[in-house]
């Protein structure tokens, strides 16, 4: 319907008020007018009887006849087919009936309905992976920027918990990545494809504009056959007519200068510019995905995948993805999902293994980290490995820190001169608890290469024999007052 209003195309229709015969008058097409057209069978050259039966229930209220219901087709008590020519075929007509009946959102008839705004790329042809059932969309966040498949049907139904809800996000990522990667052989053809989609879509316009200038010539010719025939002395008679030429010619006119218009506007003929630019767009998918819309993404989806399957595994950490495509071949995939605790991360003996293998490799909490974000492992809510997060986990795990004397004692100096705290409490004649204190008032200076390793403390000769007074005239003023 937008369609034909924005190209200014006008539907037939043959008012049912006024004297009979109904002349056929052109106007603006409507959604009633556009949807009667296509649930017509008459245009398919089919003759059938039966289409709507009276129902007792919805009877209006004063009315004597009650009210009709659709008859599905299968049951139509007349369905001859090829009783005419039509303008498409039986099977065409079919598939544009299953695809209204599909538009519709109504999930427990296995109708997924037409693709809406919002960033949920599976909307509609998300199935739960455990009870079968069509999942909804709950959008989160603050903003609304979290997708959130649900099945809730049983707890809309019976009451009870919720099936499950998977976080959209991640999935999309994966689903839209399964995408690309099925239609790159194809990227070519698929370029070639919509572009003669585009010159067919501009020859039928280009038929449209052309029945439709005929069609006014043709008007304006027959005032002015009509306007030659009538007798001279009908003075009253020819002037009406002659208005009404003037009309038709006007309209005639008007026809031409937008056809004029549109032809500038959009060029039969793309140019050479243009098909270079929509084949190199079709060889680079994911610039083409990237630049399209939520809906038209949305409906790139369904042309080539049916329907996906979750199940969110608690126990795993994962996502599993059951992938039908629309040539009926299935896949399978695991998505891991961003967890609360590492007790529910995917593969967490593989992340341990990792890092046991790192540490006996003499790598330091941020080195580990380091190596890990490489491998392109993340931490269980979803973020790159920081040290402070290996160091939490080695503590989980009951991993020894790396020692800088490797499994030995601390020395009591380092091979760089500075001393470990049991050197600096040895060499100031203090316990390691006041080494630690005064570390921590900024009395001694030192450093950890990172967190959990030796400290390596700065001593000169000089601060030890400072210190070292301080500390025994301290122990003789407390033995002195006690």
């Amino acid at each position: 319907m937008r369609h034909f209003q924005e190209a200014n195309f006008l539907v037939p229709v043959r008012p049912l008020d006024g004297p009979s015969p109904h002349d056929v008058v052109w106007r603006p097409a409507s959604n009633a007018r556009i949807l009667q057209v296509l649930k017509n069978p008459a245009y398919a050259g089919a003759y059938v009887y039966g289409r709507r039966r009276r129902t007792p229930i919805g009877r209006r209220s004063g009315s004597r006849q009650g009210a009709t219901e659709a008859v599905a087709i299968q049951d139509w008590p007349v369905c001859l087919k090829d009783a005419f020519p039509g303008y498409i075929d039986w099977e065409e007509f079919m598939a544009n009936q299953r695809r209204l009946a599909d538009n519709l959102n109504h999930y427990d008839a296995n109708r997924h309905g037409v693709p809406r705004q919002g960033n949920a790329l599976l909307q509609g042809i998300a199935i739960c992976g455990r009870c079968g059932r069509r999942m909804g969309l709950h959008y989160s966040g603050q903003n609304g920027n979290y997708p959130v498949y649900l099945c809730r049907a049983d707890q809309h139904q019976h009451g009870g918990p919720r099936c499950q809800e998977v976080r959209a996000l991640g999935v999309d990522a994966a689903v839209e990545r399964l995408l690309l990667e099925a239609l790159t052989p194809d990227r070519l053809a698929l370029a070639i494809a919509a572009l003669g989609e585009l010159e067919n879509e501009a020859r039928a316009l280009e038929r449209q504009w052309s029945l439709k200038r005929e069609r006014a010539r043709y008007e304006a010719e027959r005032a002015r056959r009509q306007y030659d025939a009538v007798e001279p002395e009908n003075r009253l008679v020819a002037r009406s007519l002659e208005r009404v030429w003037e009309d038709k010619l006007r309209q005639a006119e008007q026809i031409d200068i937008e056809y004029e218009s549109w032809r500038r506007q959009q060029p039969i003929s793309l140019a050479a510019a243009d098909r270079a630019q929509i084949i190199s767009l079709g060889e680079d998918l994911p610039k083409l995905w990237d630049a399209a819309s939520v809906v038209e993404r949305k409906q790139i989806l369904r042309l080539v995948v049916k329907e996906v399957v979750l199940d969110q595994r608690p126990e795993s950490g994962q996502v599993w993805i059951r992938i039908i495509w629309q040539t009926g071949a299935v896949s399978e995939h695991k998505v891991r999902r961003n967890v609360s605790s590492y007790r529910n991360y995917a593969d967490v003996a593989t992340l341990e293994a990792r890092v046991r293998d790192l540490v006996v490799a003499r790598k330091i909490d941020r080195e580990i980290a380091r190596v890990l974000n490489a491998d392109g492992l993340v931490s269980a809510h979803g973020r790159p490995f920081s040290g402070g997060e290996v160091h939490l986990l080695r503590k989980r795990w009951n991993i020894p820190t790396v020692k800088i004397n490797r499994t030995e004692h601390n020395p009591r100096q380092w091979p760089d001169g500075t001393y470990s705290v049991q050197g600096a409490a040895e060499a100031l004649s203090i316990s390691t608890q006041t080494v630690f204190k005064w570390l921590q008032k900024g009395r001694l200076s030192g450093h950890q290469i990172t967190k959990g390793m030796p400290w390596q403390i700065n001593l000169s000769n000089t601060q030890i024999v400072e210190l070292r007074t301080q500390v025994r005239r301290t122990t003789l003023s407390k033995k002195e007052a006690s």
